[in-house]
């Protein structure tokens, strides 16, 4: 998993990859935290205010701190979206699932 904390490295930003962090070590997850404080970078992502979180992507939050509880969430939602890619398997000979 890929979560990517988009913002100029404020308190809000601070706070989110706290918030972030934390959940990744209470669900045993393996994934990979990255603060993107470069403003050309971040404007590449469909956001207007910061702080912005990303999981595998996908802007899932933007212009406030989400609370703990609903970062789990956030992050739960995404691993079920790895699992369901991870469990379809496409023959590729003829198409079918």
């Amino acid at each position: 998993m890929n979560i990517k904390i988009l913002g100029p490295g404020c308190a809000r930003c601070h706070q989110l990859e706290k918030t972030a962090r934390e959940v990744v070590k209470e669900l045993s997850i393996d994934a990979t935290i990255e603060e993107v404080k470069d403003i050309m970078k971040i404007v590449q992502y469909p956001i207007l205010t910061t702080p912005g979180l990303l999981i595998n992507g996908e802007l899932v939050c933007a212009g406030r701190v989400p609370t703990k509880a609903e970062v789990t969430q956030l992050i739960t939602n995404a691993l079920n979206k790895e699992d369901k890619t991870k469990g379809q398997k496409i023959d590729l000979g003829t198409g079918a699932a």
